[in-house]
């Protein structure tokens, strides 16, 4: 299994930044995420986190995305949907979200996704 770096890009799309390392299992989600195609984009790093599931290795999922669009929002959901179902059957996952101290919004969004996936997530202020 190989590891997916991708550089973020920022032009009239922007792809977040993404750290996947099959070794330690620590998957990372960074920048911001405003695609047109994000099916293109998050399909297969969904496909990526399910054959990494079948290794039965912990997961540490970190996100720090500063803003997302409202497609990039369901594929977050898709995966917090496959942390959830992986840790229901015996899982290790551990999924931290950073957020800007002042950004109101995105804690809101964040306790949205709790609810929603029914994931713990750790919240963690940006200092």
């Amino acid at each position: 299994m190989n590891d997916i770096h991708i550089i973020a890009v920022r032009g009239i799309y922007i792809a977040p930044a993404v750290d996947f390392y099959a070794s330690t299992g620590v998957c990372t989600l960074e920048g911001e995420s405003f695609l047109e195609e994000t099916s293109n984009f998050y399909a297969p790093l969904l496909d990526w986190l399910n054959d990494y599931i079948e290794t039965k290795n912990p997961i540490t999922f970190n996100i720090r995305l500063t803003y997302f669009n409202t497609s990039t929002s369901k594929w977050i959901l898709n995966i917090l949907h496959t942390l959830k179902l992986y840790s229901n059957n015996g899982g290790t996952v551990k999924v931290n979200w950073y957020y800007l101290p002042d950004d109101i919004d995105m804690s809101e969004e964040i306790d949205d996704y709790i609810v929603d996936s029914g994931v713990s997530i750790n919240k963690i202020v940006i200092e």
